[in-house]
């Protein structure tokens, strides 16, 4: 990170009421192309937030900012209240090693638009395996709870079928359990349908739904409009690596305020 990206952070200001997440002014370079500009979100726990938006408008990269896969260039991310990726001594920002970015990416759990399963291991050993070698839990505990994430998430049947013998819905719906496997205080969602044939949509959203109404604090990136509007306490609308409009669900898509969002959700419901 250059100076300047540290006295960005340095300046940004700690959110006051320490929300789960928080974002001040966060920036993200690739090259000389900026892929996020003074984005500021904050979530509360519990809350479950959908960023909706044109392809190429920032919200995966966002994610993956949080989850330290790509590490910030400006301002200031907070995770359950600690500094994300850096720790502040004095005036200046240092990086935090990698053992310290490790332990602060298990505060979060993320399910890709892509499965990623062992394919060598069956349902059950994918959703185990975290917490044995991560978490140090005994093989006999892991796999009890990963049963038990398995039924939850429908798939009680399924603990001895390697991925190849699933469809693309059960696995993005054992990757969901293998997430929460890691007892995460925030799941990350990075459009978790967008890969699935349209008839298995439904059978992964029923699952993202079950575990808001338990109250687990979600970040959805996602093109599923009807699902942000039924499920998000809020939804935040980015284009080119910005916030444009942020608000109560319903209140967002119905009446949005700002005109590029009027936009978007009209040529998305025109593409319906």
């Amino acid at each position: 990170m250059n100076a300047r990206g540290m006295t960005a952070m340095t300046d940004a200001a700690a959110p006051a009421a320490a929300p789960i997440v928080s974002g001040r002014k966060v920036g993200k370079l690739f090259g000389d192309f900026r892929a996020l500009t003074d984005v500021s979100i904050d979530v509360a726990e519990g809350e479950v937030v959908c960023i909706i938006g044109p392809s190429g408008s920032g919200k995966t990269t966002f994610l993956r900012c949080i989850n330290q896969l790509e590490r910030i260039d400006n301002g200031a991310l907070w995770l359950d209240g600690e500094l994300v990726g850096f720790r502040l001594e004095g005036e200046r920002l240092h990086p935090l090693p990698d053992g310290e970015i490790a332990r602060q990416r298990r505060k979060t759990g993320m399910v890709f638009q892509r499965f990623n399963l062992f394919p060598h291991m069956t349902a059950l050993q994918n959703v185990s395996e975290g917490p044995v070698q991560v978490l140090g839990e005994s093989r006999a505990k892991a796999t009890e709870r990963a049963r038990a994430l398995l039924t939850r998430v429908g798939l009680g049947d399924k603990t001895d079928s390697f991925p190849k013998d699933l469809s693309g819905g059960q696995q993005q719906r054992t990757a969901i359990a293998r997430a929460l496997a890691m007892n995460p205080k925030v799941m990350l969602f990075d459009e978790p349908t967008s890969a699935l044939d349209p008839e298995l949509v439904g059978e992964v959203l029923a699952v993202m739904r079950d575990l808001a109404r338990e109250g687990m604090t979600m970040i959805v990136v996602t093109h599923e409009l009807g699902f942000a509007r039924e499920v998000a306490d809020r939804v935040v609308f980015m284009d080119q690596g910005r916030v444009v409009e942020t608000g109560p669900a319903h209140a967002l898509m119905d009446t949005p305020q700002e005109k590029r969002t009027r936009d978007f959700l009209r040529s998305v419901t025109h593409k319906d």
